[in-house]
């Protein structure tokens, strides 16, 4: 009698289980996994398609520190969370003018010095990688807005 009450609980269990794991395969098959940001991986894309002017003017050093001043920049945005919500309304612009001033300040800060030609480089191409994951929408533009 034991041995039957404990059998149709593993049943139970295993059903509960398997129903749990269909109803989560089918969401993820309707909904695309969202975009996860990876530094290494952003850094390896740049360097491969940042235009070859700008790219004999900055070290692997240089193009790292841009890309994390630009982080850090969507961090104080607040359009960049570890792994939850942004809780930030509606669209939220980044890029241009703004995000380079920020970079070529903290590199001031931190005693490296760089021209906006070849802040904005690497800037437009890490949202390029950006886009491509699927991390940003495309870009906005003020004539058509």
């Amino acid at each position: 009698m034991v041995a039957v009450v404990v059998f149709v609980a593993f049943g139970v269990a295993c059903a509960i289980g398997a129903i749990v794991v269909l109803r989560e395969a089918a969401r993820l098959a309707v909904e695309p996994a969202p975009a996860t940001f990876s530094m290494d991986e952003a850094y390896a894309w740049v360097v491969q398609h940042l235009p070859d002017l700008v790219a004999a003017t900055l070290t692997p050093d240089d193009v790292r520190r841009i890309l994390a001043f630009q982080v850090e920049y969507f961090e104080r945005r607040g359009v960049a969370k570890n792994g939850s919500q942004t809780g930030v309304p509606g669209d939220v612009v980044v890029g241009g003018a703004e995000t380079v001033d920020y970079i070529l300040e903290r590199c001031r800060d931190t005693g490296e010095a760089y021209l906006p030609e070849q802040v904005y480089p690497v800037v437009e191409t890490q949202l390029a990688y950006l886009r491509a994951i699927g991390a940003v929408g495309p870009a906005r533009h003020p004539d058509r807005d």
